[in-house]
């Protein structure tokens, strides 16, 4: 019987454990995650201060010209100018593109992250990686081919995809719970943009006409899966410049 009672309580106590590392799982996985996303955002942030610190000490001019950064804004422009006058003919499924669009490494950008995002009301903070490979989308949130960089201006429409059923980290997770008005972050390494949640939408994978760049017009595109968990259609939610 002692033995038997014995056999039981351990069971017991293994199953609470079980239950209590259920619980806190989710937890627990988020803030390791956020705390890799954040030392990915510091990691930016470093390179675009290391940057304009070597700017201030080298006299001479380089290939790049005597300001990186102005050449990267610049470079960045053209490539969303070519894009609207273009059509963006190559544009398709928003998880469908992998390669990154913009070239960051010969700026002191090693990592290929173009800046950061944050979305104050589903406490979102997360770096913006060039190229919606699988390996950036465990890590972050991507910028979408062949839609517009994340500078701003007219004519422009920045598509920024997350995952939202993965078990490492909530990244848009929440994003059903954004509604008009809403606040979207997005910096840049020269600036941080604040853009208005003004409609949301669910679509199919292959409408891409609702994420083509609208004429005039100053946006940032969230897309992400929906239902929560499936993959079958995309939640999206458009947001117009608040402080241009």
């Amino acid at each position: 019987m002692r033995i038997g009672r014995k056999i039981a309580t351990g069971i017991a106590i293994v199953m609470l454990i079980c239950g209590i590392g259920l619980f806190f799982y989710p937890h627990i996985s988020q803030y390791f995650f956020q705390r890799q996303a954040d030392h990915a955002i510091d990691t930016f942030q470093s390179a675009v201060a290391q940057v304009r610190e070597k700017e201030k000490n080298v006299a001479d001019e380089t290939t790049l010209g005597n300001d990186p950064l102005q050449e990267l804004y610049r470079r960045m422009q053209e490539y969303n100018e070519n894009l609207f006058q273009t059509g963006q003919s190559g544009l398709v499924d928003p998880f469908s593109y992998e390669q990154p669009s913009f070239d960051l490494s010969q700026f002191g950008f090693a990592e290929n992250i173009v800046g950061y995002i944050e979305i104050p009301k589903i406490e979102v903070r997360l770096p913006i990686y060039l190229g919606a490979s699988r390996e950036n989308m465990k890590k972050g949130a991507v910028h979408l081919s062949q839609t517009s960089l994340p500078i701003g201006g007219a004519d422009t429409n920045c598509v920024i995809a997350a995952h939202r059923g993965s078990p490492s980290g909530v990244m848009f997770r929440n994003i059903h719970k954004l509604a008009v008005g809403d606040e979207i972050y997005i910096a840049n390494f020269q600036e941080t943009l604040t853009y208005k949640v003004v409609e949301t939408k669910i679509i199919w994978p292959d409408a891409i006409h609702e994420v083509m760049i609208q004429p005039g017009e100053d946006m940032v595109t969230l897309s992400s899966c929906n239902p929560l968990g499936s993959n079958t259609q995309r939640y999206i939610v458009y947001a117009k410049r608040a402080d241009s």
